[in-house]
């Protein structure tokens, strides 16, 4: 079989893009991937098997609005020829459309009228993760338009993943029957993210990290709150914050004037297995999502990667992450309050044994969701779609 994923991403950094094209490749299918490209990347590159083809350079500095949609729409453009090429000299069974944006399902037209199948995996509900980016209200006319792209774009496709139950449950009452549709969560995939000896950090400092994407719905801020509250309370608490994204130059100011640069340090992109290398040298994993946005219902893709490599996660109490895990799993904080992050994250320093206590209960989730078990799921979708009658797909209920 031959596979395509196309993707408004960094691939070396998008693990749920990987972890769909690695298992293919694994299988002996042929996949490439249309991405993102950053400065100093090469434009072709083969990664676990997987050929992967950079198609537009992207820098995370998006002001507003139309900035954003632009660079989309060249995206659109550059990856619709660039598929259309490829699949002239070598067609594709399947193309694997990577959203946001929801539009960019409609790069495939040209393989899709010959034949191939197009599933749409929505990462991110576009018009709520717009609105919550550059703070519109659901009866605005963006927010409206944004709806009406999502349904032609789940109704153009053949399949539609998700990316949680609770966005399968918004999509399915406004846009795409349920037949046709489910939810993979972000489980970790254990070629990258398992569970190793702990590395040893410098002597008498606790360490915490946040790899991922810089958004204001990230909180970030809040817990750089909470670390200023703790540089009397806790003067060996140390943060990672890993990643990019629009709220990086603010981040990096506040840092500057709270005088933390000593306590929490902010490094770029790195690759998954960086990331992991990371991971294994941590104390705690944080994850300050706000609830009031959009973060309420996006999952995050680190919470179970912490799990599967024995770090114990500190989140803030969002309705996804109480819809997936229970105090005995993660340990939860009131969403956007610095003051009981910090009196958390000094509850977890002084106790090891309920930090070994939510290790070894998240070991047990893990071992019954991990990708190695639930991959299933995908690759049944994908050969049910290129069966010889191209059956339908039945849904997870």
């Amino acid at each position: 079989m031959k596979v395509c994923m196309v993707a408004y991403t960094f691939y070396e950094t998008d693990n749920r893009v990987r972890r769909y094209a690695e298992a293919l490749v694994k299988r002996g299918d042929q996949v490439d991937a249309i991405t993102l490209a950053r400065d100093g990347q090469p434009r072709f590159e083969t990664i676990e098997g997987v050929r992967v083809f950079r198609v537009q350079k992207r820098v995370l500095d998006e002001k507003g609005p139309l900035s954003y949609l632009v660079k989309l729409l060249l995206f659109w453009v550059r990856s619709a020829a660039w598929l259309t090429a490829k699949h002239l000299q070598s067609p594709y069974d399947v193309v694997h459309v990577h959203s946001v944006p929801d539009f960019e399902v409609f790069a495939t037209l040209i393989p899709r009228l010959m034949g191939a199948r197009v599933i749409l995996d929505i990462h991110d509900i576009v018009p709520e993760f717009y609105a919550s980016k550059f703070n519109v209200t659901e009866r605005s006319v963006v927010f409206k338009i944004l709806v009406l792209v999502e349904r032609l774009s789940t109704r153009y496709s053949h399949f539609v993943i998700i990316s949680n139950d609770l966005w399968r449950e918004k999509i399915i009452r406004r846009s795409v029957s349920g037949d046709k549709c489910t939810a993979i969560t972000n489980y970790p995939d254990f070629s990258i993210f398992w569970r190793r000896p702990r590395l040893t950090t410098q002597r008498g400092e606790f360490v915490m990290c946040y790899p991922g994407t810089l958004n204001w719905h990230q909180g970030l801020d809040v817990a750089i709150g909470a670390m200023a509250l703790l540089r009397d309370r806790a003067p060996n608490v140390r943060l990672l914050i890993i990643g990019d994204g629009p709220d990086r130059k603010t981040l990096a100011r506040m840092i500057s004037d709270l005088c933390l640069a000593d306590r929490v340090s902010l490094r770029g992109l790195v690759s998954l297995e960086e990331i992991a290398k990371i991971m294994a040298s941590i104390d705690l994993g944080v994850v300050p999502k706000r609830k009031d946005s959009f973060g309420n219902e996006a999952f995050s893709t680190k919470i179970m990667e912490f799990m599967a490599m024995n770090v114990p996660v500190l989140a803030s109490r969002t309705r996804i992450d109480e819809y997936y895990f229970t105090e005995e799993l993660i340990r939860f904080f009131e969403s956007g309050n610095p003051e009981d992050l910090a009196d958390k994250i000094l509850e977890l320093m002084q106790d090891p044994l309920h930090r070994a206590s939510l290790c070894q209960k998240s070991t047990e989730f893990i071992a019954k969701n991990n990708w190695d078990i639930k991959k299933h799921e995908y690759l049944s979708i994908v050969d049910q779609l290129t069966g010889p009658l191209s059956r339908a797909v039945p849904s997870k209920n």
